[in-house]
This record gives C-alpha cells, sequence and structure tokens, in this order.
C-alpha cells in the first residue's frame, strides 16, 4: 500500500545476515531517515524498526546534514522538501565532504524533474510519493548491500571520461550529453571497471523497481553507444551475449 499516508508496515523481519553498514546495538542495520511530514516519519520509524532497522530522525535539512556526516549508516532515506537545507542540497553537500552512504531520496508523485536532479546531486535512488513500504524496504536492502565505498573522483576508459562530481562526460575532449538515466548506465558499467555486468543488475541498479522489462536496458545501450561510440568510431561498449554488457578498451 502507498505510503505518505502513514498505512502501518506489513511484511516479515529484514534478514541482516550479509548486509554491510554501521551495525546498532540490537544487531539492526542503522538508517537516518530525513523527512519533515511528522506522521509520516513516526510511520516509518515504527515500520523500519519492525523490518529489523535501527532508525535515526531528522526533521530538517541541517539537522540531517549533521547526523548523516557524523554517524555511520548503512542508508539514508532523504526528502527533498526539507526546512533549512533541502534535500538536493544536504546530498550535494554530502558527497562534496566525501560522506559515500547510500541515499534514497523520496520526490513527488509526478516528479520526473526531480527524479533527474536527485540523480545529478549524488543521490543513489530515488522513490516517488506515495509509495508501497515493501518497495521502499527492497530498496533500502539494496543498497545496504552496495555499501558506501569511497567514488573514483573520475571514471574512464581509454579517452572516455565521466566525471561524478560535474555529472560531465567527455570523449576526445568533446563534451557528450547524456539523459540522467543514460548517465546512471554509463556510470555503473564504468564502476564496474571491464567486468561483465548482467542486464538484470543494470536493471535493478538504474532503474529499480520502476521497471522489469530487460529490453529497456537494450534500448538504453543502444542510446548510449549512439552517443559516446558511433560518433568516434569507437565499439567501447559491448555486448557479451547471453550474459551482459561491458566496457572495453582499444576498440575500434
Amino acid at each position: 500500500m502507498p505510503y505518505g499516508r502513514c498505512e502501518t508496515a506489513v511484511g516479515g523481519p529484514l534478514p541482516l545476515s550479509g548486509l554491510p553498514g554501521s551495525i546498532g546495538e540490537t544487531g539492526a542495520v542503522r538508517v537516518l531517515l530525513i523527512e519533515d511530514e511528522v506522521g509520516l516519519t513516526k510511520a516509518l520509524s515504527r515500520g523500519l524498526t519492525a523490518e529489523g532497522f535501527t532508525v535515526d530522525v531528522a526533521h530538517d535539512g541541517l539537522d540531517g546534514f549533521h547526523l548523516a556526516s557524523e554517524g555511520e549508516y548503512a542508508a539514508i532515506v532523504l526528502d527533498i522538501m526539507l526546512p533549512g537545507m533541502n534535500g538536493y542540497q544536504v546530498c550535494r553537500k554530502l558527497r562534496e565532504s566525501a560522506v559515500w552512504t547510500p541515499i534514497l531520496m523520496l520526490t513527488a508523485k509526478t516528479g520526473e524533474y526531480d527524479e533527474a536532479e536527485a540523480l545529478d546531486t549524488g543521490a543513489d535512488d530515488f522513490l516517488s510519493k506515495p509509495f508501497s513500504f515493501l518497495v521502499l524496504v527492497a530498496r533500502l536492502r539494496a543498497l545496504a548491500r552496495r555499501g558506501s565505498a569511497p567514488r573514483p573522483v573520475m571514471l574512464s576508459c581509454d579517452d572516455l571520461s565521466l566525471d561524478p562530481a560535474t555529472r560531465e562526460c567527455r570523449r576526445c575532449d568533446q563534451a557528450i550529453e547524456l539523459t540522467a538515466r543514460e548517465y546512471a548506465l554509463l556510470e555503473h558499467l564504468l564502476r564496474a571497471d571491464g567486468a561483465v555486468v548482467s542486464k538484470r543488475v543494470l536493471l535493478d541498479a538504474v532503474w529499480g523497481l520502476d521497471a522489469d522489462d530487460a529490453n529497456v536496458v537494450e534500448v538504453y545501450v543502444g542510446y548510449l553507444r549512439r552517443k559516446i561510440d558511433v560518433p568516434f568510431g569507437r565499439q567501447s561498449l559491448v555486448t557479451v551475449r547471453g550474459v551482459g554488457y561491458r566496457m572495453v578498451t582499444d576498440a575500434t
């Protein structure tokens, strides 16, 4: 059932084994919830606690930024509309401060631009209000598994570069304009450092639970190739038939 109207939590307890991140005194995975709607905050805190999480709460952006900077969390749930400092500002300042805790940003129901800006400022995932509590828990599990390892300042493959700080993509010193989805897809492939990434993994990482058709990955791989490879006579984004995709060097 959609959250944002404070329904009670449903579902079984969260399996904690194998999840990285800060562990609370009871062994629960610790998350930070930054949300100014008191009723929603109480409902989410109660539900997440029932699912096995330890939950810290901040009701404004300034407190949220302070807690996220000082504490150790497996993941952060961050609303956009916050007093003091909005969610975009919180996310951007955390990344500028080299705080790499995975961030799930809560966006408007029809917020296509909100979603794009959430990714642009450094969020790892987003969820539109009203949302399913079960989906929230599933995404927090995925983010906790991903962990908060430091991210390279610059990602590259030969003369193709991607700057996570500015979200600028360049090849042969020529700027390449990417959509939010294309950027997220390329970033995930570059972070794999030449390893093969399956369609299923890409679908989960880039589209989350919003899509279950792996064909969308093929479509966007095609879009990406037409921007980063074809105009430059390159073949850096290759298909590993029956497995997935990888970035390679010196493929012309």
